[in-house]
């Protein structure tokens, strides 16, 4: 379905933003982590990674790798901190109108 990928696009930036919060992380790992959560193919969060780069959210820098080469690990910046949680504060929002409305037309439907 169309619209569920537009849902999980719209949420990425946030889920990275937050597990890099946690810690800094690498491409892969946070392909990993996010999809123990949501279903989602492995190169979508390439495209978001470097749209936080650009937009100065994080930056990022090469560490040494036991298993292979260097990674490129992503580090929020002061502005990618506030603007998390930006984010978060207008998802926490959203989903809750969201569920609302849907509970509401659930009520109606069950003539409560």
């Amino acid at each position: 379905m169309k619209e569920i990928v537009q849902f999980k696009k719209g949420v990425l930036g946030l889920c990275a933003l937050v597990l890099i919060y946690q810690r800094d992380r690498y491409g892969f790992e946070l392909a990993q982590q996010i999809s123990k959560h949501i279903e989602v193919a492995e190169g979508a969060i390439y495209p978001v990674l470097r749209r936080l780069v650009a937009d100065g959210h994080c930056t990022t820098y090469l560490q040494e790798s036991t298993e292979g080469p260097p990674r490129k690990y992503y580090k929020l910046t002061l502005a990618g901190e506030l603007y998390m949680r930006e984010l978060e504060m207008e998802w926490k929002i959203f989903v809750g109108g969201v569920t609302r409305l849907l509970r509401d037309i659930e009520e109606v439907n069950n003539g409560d």
